[in-house]
C-alpha cells in the first residue's frame, strides 16, 4: 500500500451547511443523511477511513457550494471566516492527518485577498478551494486581480472545484443525467479553466498556482489543439496555451480511477503535475485507495502521485 496525501476531501461546518443542503434536493434522504454525518465526522469514522486506505494526510475543503451562493455579501464574509475558524480547531485536533483549504467569499475580492492570507498565514493552510463563478463572475474577471495579486505573493494554490453554471446549458437541458458531475461540471470548469489561459490571467501573474480535479477535466487531452486554435484565431498570449497548462495548473485524480485518463495526464503534463485524492465521501474512498496501489505505474511515479507531489506543492509532510 502507498502512502498518501489527499487533495479534494470534503467537510460541512454550521456556517456552510445550509447552502449545501439544495444542491441534495433530488437525492434519497437516507444517503443525504449518510453524507452529512461524513461531511461533519473529523473523528474515528473519517479517520478509519483513511487509515484503511494508506492516506497519511487530507487537505479538506467545505463541500460546494459554501458561501459564493450567498446573496448578501457581508454574510458570505462572516461565514467563510467562520468557515475556516472551524475548520482550523478540527485540524489542531488532528494536526499530523488534517490540512486545510481556505474557504472564501469571492464576492468581495478584497475580503477573498485578506481572508486567504489570515487562513495561509494565520491558520497555516495550504491555499483556496473555490466553488466555480460566482454570481456570474469568473475568476478572470479584473475585479479579482487583486485577490490573484496576493494567492500569487503567498504562493497560495487557488484549487477549482465544479459548481453549477448560471444556467445549464440548452444541450444538457432535457437530460438531468448528463448535468452536474456526469458531464455538466466537466464542460463548466475546464472552461473556466480555459478563461484563465486564454484571457491572459497567468501573463499576468505567471507565478500562480491552479489545480484542478478530475484528472483535469479533460484539458491533457486537448492541449495540441489549444494551441492550433490560439493561432487560428489569433489569441495574443506570451506562450503558447498548452504551455501555461503544464506550468500553472496542476491536476488530481479525483472521481476518476482510470488507467487511460491517468496515463494522459501524465504524458501531456508531466509526472510532478498529477496528484492523488479521493473526493470523500462523494466517491468510494476505498476504490479511489485501491487504484492509487493497484494501477500499472512504475513505483516511483505512483509514489509521486499518491504522496510527494502533494508534498512538494503545498509543503506537506505525512
Amino acid at each position: 500500500m502507498v502512502r498518501k496525501i489527499a487533495l479534494e476531501e470534503h467537510f460541512l461546518c454550521p456556517s456552510t451547511t445550509d447552502y449545501w443542503l439544495p444542491t441534495m434536493s433530488e437525492v434519497p434522504p437516507d444517503l443525504v443523511r449518510k453524507l452529512s454525518a461524513a461531511l461533519t465526522d473529523f473523528d474515528d469514522g473519517r479517520l478509519a477511513v483513511m487509515d484503511r486506505g494508506g492516506i497519511a494526510r487530507c487537505v479538506l475543503a467545505v463541500s460546494g457550494p459554501g458561501v459564493q451562493a450567498e446573496r448578501d455579501t457581508a454574510t458570505a464574509v462572516r461565514n467563510a471566516r467562520a468557515s475556516n475558524d472551524f475548520l482550523a480547531a478540527q485540524i489542531a485536533r488532528h494536526p499530523d492527518r488534517y490540512s486545510g483549504f481556505a474557504h472564501l467569499a469571492m464576492q468581495d475580492p478584497k475580503a477573498a485577498a485578506d481572508e486567504l492570507e489570515r487562513a495561509v498565514r494565520e491558520l497555516k493552510f495550504c491555499g483556496a478551494m473555490i466553488n466555480g463563478q460566482t454570481h456570474g463572475v469568473y475568476l478572470d474577471d479584473p475585479s479579482l486581480y487583486p485577490f490573484w495579486e496576493r494567492a500569487e505573493a503567498l504562493g497560495a494554490v487557488v484549487y477549482l472545484h465544479p459548481a453549477d453554471p448560471e444556467a445549464v446549458y440548452p444541450a444538457l437541458a432535457d437530460y438531468k443525467s448528463l448535468q452536474r458531475a456526469t458531464w455538466g461540471w466537466g464542460v463548466e470548469t475546464g472552461s473556466h479553466a480555459l478563461r484563465l489561459v486564454f484571457s491572459g490571467l497567468f501573463d499576468r501573474f505567471p507565478k500562480a498556482k491552479f489545480a484542478l480535479g478530475h484528472t483535469g477535466e479533460t484539458l491533457p487531452y486537448l492541449l495540441w489543439r489549444f494551441d492550433s486554435r490560439a493561432k487560428l484565431y489569433n489569441v495574443k498570449l506570451k506562450r503558447e496555451p498548452s504551455q501555461y497548462i503544464k506550468e500553472n495548473i496542476w491536476v488530481t485524480i479525483s472521481g476518476m480511477y482510470s488507467l487511460e485518463p491517468l496515463a494522459c495526464a501524465l504524458a501531456a503534463l508531466g509526472r510532478e503535475r498529477v496528484m492523488f485524492s479521493a473526493d470523500y465521501p462523494f466517491e468510494d474512498c476505498g476504490e479511489a485507495c485501491a487504484f492509487m496501489d493497484q494501477v500499472a505505474l512504475d513505483d516511483s511515479v505512483r509514489a509521486d502521485v499518491a504522496y510527494n507531489n502533494a508534498a512538494r506543492l503545498l509543503g506537506l509532510s505525512g
